[in-house]
């Protein structure tokens, strides 16, 4: 009998939701500022006609696809020959039942260049039945999140099947606004979200149905979001702590609590390192984004980011140290710093949300001035960008940006 984990797809409208996330994402990356189309797409959607993609980005959102999925070879020129979102269904479908024991998610790139992770079904499939056993009662699953993304991928596609819900109790609410999804809730609902979600549902959720539970990954949650959501109504709001390259690893349900460690993972060497058991029996080390602080062998807390290097010049800086420098100025509310892309050059750059009714250009110039006191020249920015908040992925973590003209 096929394990559970790996018919994920054979529901066609998860596949679809799957797939249009995924090819959704991919055109982003291809074309950087530019509005996508609102999704769902329909099944006669025409890749060429209806997005404008011409023939090179047709054959990378096929590779995508692909290497994604997990399927092998596909037959490029068979999806090629019918650029419509129904025959690629068909692709992939064909691909999937022929069998692939392996997803592969794209990191944010929030701390580097985006990457591809890849996890076993049966590994992703063993932390599901750990996610299971958090939310019982659950009868629908309400959805903020993209489902190509390894926590909207476990929460809005591996878990219902965990959990024995109809593939239809899945609720796609990412066009709804926070009140909207508000009202729309039922008693017995998941709703899969995000901090930034969050912290905007909490003030408009006037009547929240007993019952709902709440689930926030992706970034951290600050612990006033999770007071005010479970103000709100919220019977608990569970934070998962995870990434793309590790998945789910612990959790928790109030904000002064520490997080329980999953079953599965122990800690490793240094506060920087797990150690994964695997069923077959062997032990896998994963580095981690923050090193972790322990309180018993199973409980723990983050306890501060590990700086990525980066090199300008041949000299290694880090930009979250640098964004943490411009915060210190009395006018920047935030700040985020990154490595150009290499259309863009090959210096930092960063992206400032001022404080108050701070000006852009007095702002410039301060900043020019503190940087120079206080930073050496690779460390310095070289291209600026302001706006009312830094940018972020539907997930809520960073995300790239194009450089102001």
């Amino acid at each position: 009998m096929t394990p559970p984990e790996r018919r994920w797809w054979a529901h066609r409208p998860t596949l679809s939701r799957v797939l249009s996330d995924l090819l959704a994402g991919e055109l982003a990356l291809m074309r950087p500022g530019v509005a996508r189309r609102p999704l769902p797409w329909p099944p006669e959607l025409d890749l060429m006609a209806d997005l404008g993609a011409d023939s090179l980005e047709l054959l990378g959102l096929a590779t995508a696809m692909e290497q994604v999925l997990g399927i092998g070879c596909i037959g490029v020129e068979r999806v090629l020959a019918n650029p419509h979102l129904d025959a690629w269904l068909d692709a992939a479908a064909s691909g999937l039942e022929q069998g692939s024991d392996a997803m592969r998610f794209r990191t944010s790139g929030s701390s580097g260049a985006p990457k591809a992770c890849s996890h076993l079904l049966h590994e992703l499939w063993q932390e599901t039945g750990v996610l299971a056993g958090l939310f019982p009662g659950t009868r629908r699953i309400a959805g903020l999140v993209p489902s190509h993304h390894i926590y909207g991928f476990l929460f809005t596609v591996l878990l219902p099947r965990a959990l024995g819900l109809d593939p239809d109790a899945v609720l796609d609410l990412r066009g709804a606004s926070p009140g909207a999804v508000a009202r729309a809730l039922q008693p017995g609902d998941l709703v899969v979200g995000f901090p930034d979600f969050w912290r905007a549902f909490a003030p408009v959720a006037d009547a929240v149905p007993a019952g709902v539970v709440g689930v926030t990954s992706s970034a951290p949650c600050p612990d006033e979001v999770a007071r005010a959501v479970a103000a709100a109504g919220v019977a608990r709001l569970v934070q998962v702590y995870g990434s793309s390259e590790t998945a789910g690893v612990g959790w928790r349900d109030r904000p002064d609590q520490d997080y329980q460690l999953f079953p599965y993972w122990e800690a490793g060497a240094d506060s920087a390192i797990l150690t994964r058991a695997r069923a077959d029996g062997s032990r896998a080390d994963y580095p981690l984004q923050d090193k972790l602080a322990w309180s018993a062998p199973d409980r723990f807390r983050p306890a501060g980011r590990i700086d990525h290097a980066v090199q300008v010049g041949g000299i290694n800086v880090f930009p979250a140290y640098v964004a943490d420098v411009l915060r210190m100025h009395p006018m920047v509310e935030d700040a985020a710093v990154r490595l150009m892309r290499p259309d863009e050059g090959q210096r930092l750059k960063a992206f400032v949300v001022p404080r108050g009714e701070a000006e852009t250009a007095t702002l410039r110039a301060e900043l020019d001035a503190w940087i120079a006191e206080r930073l050496s020249t690779p460390e310095r920015p070289a291209a600026w960008s302001f706006g009312p908040a830094l940018p972020r992925q539907s997930s809520g973590k960073l995300s790239d940006w194009i450089i102001d003209a």
